[in-house]
């Protein structure tokens, strides 16, 4: 029998692959090709959300970039995976910011360091990237201190410049971050992203999913996206099955992730979003050691419901690979092989796209 990618008949790259896959709800299993996107960019190899990554990601050909997007104090998005700039910037090294350490609830989780929303742009623009795992990838390292924090914009920009140069099209897959937690701070994130979106050309035609861990903004969101790019999917991100949908926190209704990955709430996604991206141990799950354990249905669920699948997130090292697929080089050790078969394994139980940290890894693993 032929895996899944064997039946690929034929390569569909750009704007066509996207046209293609945008019209496949009532069979997204069937969808030609699976998409591969850069997970902040390619973040095994350069420190995450910063030109460089992002730059890397392309040469190595991933059909999608993926912005984080959170707000500064003075209400600009700027590409970075949370508020809390500790671990990616260098701003401890700051001693004019010294003062500006607290602890914040976001999300029902208690959180110390500097955040965005307490920097204008212009500060946060004083500061430089560094890599968020030195220990793990400490080659990364070495371009500690060369990046600056980028704006939604100036992703934007780049993209296009990227996408013009080489001629082809390269989408944008931004997450809007935290959303009920800005609200609760004054900032609205989705009417900044829909302004930034339909004032730039590139935005108003590329390839462009946006994703939450929240459904309000979804619903929010819903129309109103498409309504500058006809073409934009929606994407639910979902966390452990035990964990609480954000935005639900409190409610009458409180839900956990798990509740919206049975076929009635995956039923209920529909409303709002094309695509739900599950961890990809919610698809295989592992025991307390890491190695897998039997398949969900979720991705045939999904199908079902109407849904494309990518899940999160593919990295190279051996700490992150399932037990079964390790080799002796070491945790931290980069294992390619490995990576790739656990790729496949999804990709041939009908995994529409995936976030990896490696997209040359990834572009390997799509190949025969």
């Amino acid at each position: 029998m032929l895996t899944r990618r064997q039946a690929i008949t034929g390569t569909m790259t750009g704007m066509g692959l996207f046209l293609a896959r945008t019209t496949v709800h009532a069979a997204p299993a069937l969808a030609p090709v699976p998409l591969l996107m850069a997970h902040r960019g390619a973040s095994a190899l350069r420190p995450e959300h910063t030109l460089a990554a992002y730059a890397r990601a392309i040469m190595d050909g991933a059909d999608y970039i993926e912005p984080d997007l959170v707000p500064t104090r003075d209400g600009v998005l700027v590409a970075r995976h949370e508020s809390n700039i500790t671990a990616t910037t260098d701003v401890a090294a700051h001693p004019e910011f010294a003062s500006r350490r607290r602890t914040l609830n976001i999300d029902g989780i208690q959180e110390t360091g500097w955040f965005t929303t307490d920097f204008t742009l212009a500060e946060l623009k004083t500061l430089r990237a560094k890599e968020r795992l030195p220990t793990v990838r400490a080659h990364n390292t070495r371009y500690d201190g060369h990046f600056d924090i980028l704006t939604f914009e100036e992703v934007i920009d780049f993209v296009a410049a990227e996408a013009a140069a080489r001629g082809r099209v390269i989408g944008l897959i931004p997450e809007i971050k935290n959303s009920t937690h800005f609200h609760k701070l004054g900032h609205t994130p989705e009417d900044t992203f829909l302004r930034v979106i339909a004032a730039h050309e590139y935005t108003r035609t590329c390839p462009l999913e946006v994703q939450s861990f929240e459904t309000a903004n979804l619903r929010l969101l819903h129309g109103r996206v498409q309504a500058v790019n006809p073409q934009a999917r929606l994407m639910f991100l979902m966390g452990e099955r035990t964990q609480p949908v954000p935005d639900t926190l409190g409610s009458p209704d409180p839900l956990t992730f798990g509740d919206l990955m049975t076929a009635d709430g995956l039923k209920r996604v529909r409303d709002y979003a094309d695509v739900i991206g599950p961890s990809n141990t919610d698809i295989i799950p592992r025991d307390a050691a890491g190695a897998w354990l039997e398949p969900t249905t979720l991705i045939d669920d999904a199908h079902r419901a109407g849904l494309l699948v990518h899940s999160y997130t593919f990295r190279p090292e051996n700490r992150f690979l399932p037990a079964q697929l390790r080799d002796a080089s070491g945790d931290d050790a980069r294992n390619p092989k490995g990576s790739i078969a656990e790729i496949r394994r999804m990709l041939d139980m009908g995994l529409d796209g995936f976030f990896t940290d490696d997209p040359a890894i990834g572009r390997m693993a799509l190949r025969d």
